[in-house]
């Protein structure tokens, strides 16, 4: 599959372009999503596309959200076609990569729920055993399963800026405490439910984040990506072991090769993937997709 790094449709008109997403206006209701094969680490949007990754992001995502629709509504629309608004030529641009949803109104929070102490929570717990500033007993490893599952919410940062961890209360400030209530529960469950599925397909689901959205009733629905490879840290189960990282299906990869070189994190100058680095990375996306979603 020919890499897509940016969309260039003339059909719809471009709302936005995120680090890995291009978004296009279809009419009051809907737009189109459509996921590139653009990968970001540590803020930056690296030079060097993941050739593929953008469909396997896309398939993805629309199979958790049909799988999780019991939990929460979602903004997938399923009864409109690609065809209706796009010509052949940009048809065969994206393969596979478009994705037709429902405009809400993003809420301003990244709601990330950790399953497992590793990343910056083992670093943090290590320092001050806590994780986001919620306390845990003595005596965890790293990777350790957490006695239960974290809510750890994060500001919505702009392009090129960090999000910013927040307490549940800071969150509450923001959208108010009823909402912020619903968000915690909504994203818990998604994940508890994500993990024991996943888990029977020899995946672990370290921590992941999920995006909602409300309509102009106020109902919140699930946005954005959901239990992908770029939104989820995923382990396999069968080497797995407390006290170490077990190698991820996810771009772990890359932000371990990342920090092998001498960069300065500058979101400006992200540096160019070698061809080992890219195939490996498409490798592990494609595992992780195929052990979730095939023969099912």
């Amino acid at each position: 599959m020919q890499p897509l790094y940016e969309s260039t449709l003339t059909s719809l008109p471009l709302i936005a372009k995120g680090k890995v997403r291009d978004i296009y206006d279809i009419d009051e209701n809907y737009m189109l999503i459509v996921t590139t094969d653009r990968i970001s680490a540590f803020d930056a949007i690296l030079p060097t596309p993941i050739p593929g990754k953008g469909r396997i992001l896309t398939e993805t995502a629309q199979f958790w959200m049909k799988k999780t629709q019991h939990i929460v509504p979602n903004q997938l629309v399923t009864d409109k076609s690609l065809a209706d608004y796009l010509t052949p030529e940009e048809l065969k641009q994206l393969e596979g990569r478009g994705m037709i949803v429902r405009k809400l109104k993003p809420l301003p929070v990244e709601a990330i729920v950790r399953g497992y102490l590793v990343g910056s929570g083992w670093k943090e717990y290590k320092k001050n055993r806590t994780v986001c500033g919620i306390k845990l007993p003595k005596g965890l490893k790293k990777a350790e399963k957490l006695p239960e599952p974290l809510f750890t919410p994060s500001t919505k940062a702009e392009q090129g800026d960090h999000d910013e961890n927040i307490s549940f209360e800071r969150l509450s400030e923001i959208m108010g405490e009823e909402k912020s209530s619903k968000v915690k529960e909504l994203a818990l469950k998604l994940y508890q439910f994500a993990a024991d599925f996943a888990l029977e397909r020899g995946i672990i689901i370290a921590d992941t984040k999920f995006e909602f959205g409300e309509d102009e009733d106020g109902t919140i629905y699930l946005i954005d990506e959901a239990l992908t490879p770029d939104s989820s840290r995923f382990w396999p189960a069968t080497s797995y072991q407390v006290g170490s990282n077990p190698p991820s299906f996810d771009k772990q990869y890359i932000r371990d090769y990342l920090e092998s070189l001498d960069w300065d994190k500058n979101p400006q100058t992200g540096p160019e993937l070698p061809d080992e680095i890219v195939a490996k990375t498409l490798e592990k996306y494609q595992e992780a997709q195929a052990r979730l979603t095939e023969n099912l």
